[in-house]
């Protein structure tokens, strides 16, 4: 059931993106400081001293996360203002790809056939979706290019996060790396000029259920469910967010798919499927 609530609650993303009528880096600030508001006090309390255990031990890889992180919003929130939700979600649900990529060559991790074969019908989802959109014009597939390039930063995200969460609780690193990640994301925000009050209420309330709903509940949803069943399946299921995702912007958005983005999205997400189900071994 809570494996369930994190797949629908990341579902609601991009819609709230959508209806909230701000800037780039002034959504993507607002979602990681208001999720940092809400995690840091509730890891303070039960954590205490593996949060300062953390911050003793290095910084550096907890800041360059944080980095990565706020990047990957900035690139993907950009991105759903220039083309559908259903691209840009499917798009950079295919990070998996790229963290695979990023192991093999630079950890020289060894990588199956059938991860190969995953990695290859991705990548051809992926330019399926990219030439429909390109065939509407520069925009939408400027925004694919966005999406893929959120992919790549929050594949780099969770590199990090793999050997940071070995030896740290999911309370306490998501207090770090939130954190880190408003704190880039803010210190934008104040660089370029934009102005952080005098938006609309219906902003702010999208704003609001941005850091609670998908960044609060969903993801830690997903990662506290790891305790009780495999990852194989929180893999699997997370595959689910584009399906919600792109279900959602048909009835509140109006977005209705094209079929070069349905047949890509299938692909891509069945390139993951194959790449990954047997990959991944079962969470204890």
């Amino acid at each position: 059931m809570v494996l369930a609530l994190g797949v629908v609650s990341v579902s609601f993303a991009a819609i709230f993106i959508r209806l909230a009528e701000a800037p780039v880096l002034v959504i993507a600030a607002y979602r990681l400081i208001l999720a940092s508001l809400l995690i840091t006090p509730i890891a303070w309390a039960r954590a205490k001293n593996e949060l300062l255990g953390l911050m003793k031990a290095g910084i550096t890889l907890p800041l360059l996360s944080g980095l990565l992180l706020a990047l990957h919003f900035v690139l993907w929130i950009a991105s759903l203002s220039r083309t559908t939700v259903a691209s840009s979600v499917v798009l950079v649900t295919a990070n998996p790809v790229f963290v695979a990529l990023a192991s093999y060559f630079l950890f020289r991790e060894k990588l199956s056939r059938q991860v190969f074969i995953g990695i290859a019908v991705c990548l051809a989802g992926a330019a399926l979706v990219s030439y429909g959109d390109w065939t509407l014009g520069f925009k939408p597939l400027l925004g694919d290019m966005l999406a893929l390039a959120g992919a790549i930063a929050v594949a780099g995200y969770f590199l990090i996060g793999r050997r940071l969460r070995q030896t740290t609780g999911v309370l306490s690193y998501a207090a770090i790396v939130y954190g880190s990640a408003a704190l880039v994301l803010l210190l934008s925000v104040l660089v370029f000029q934009y102005p952080l009050l005098g938006y609309s209420t219906t902003t702010y309330i999208m704003l609001v259920l941005l850091a609670l709903i998908p960044q609060t509940i969903g993801h830690l949803s997903l990662t506290w469910s790891l305790r009780f069943v495999s990852a194989t399946l929180v893999t699997v299921a997370v595959l689910g967010e584009p399906i919600g995702a792109t279900v959602l912007a048909f009835i509140i958005l109006n977005e209705v798919p094209t079929l070069t983005q349905v047949l890509g999205g299938a692909l891509i997400l069945t390139g993951i499927f194959l790449a990954f189900r047997k990959r991944i071994p079962q969470a204890k």
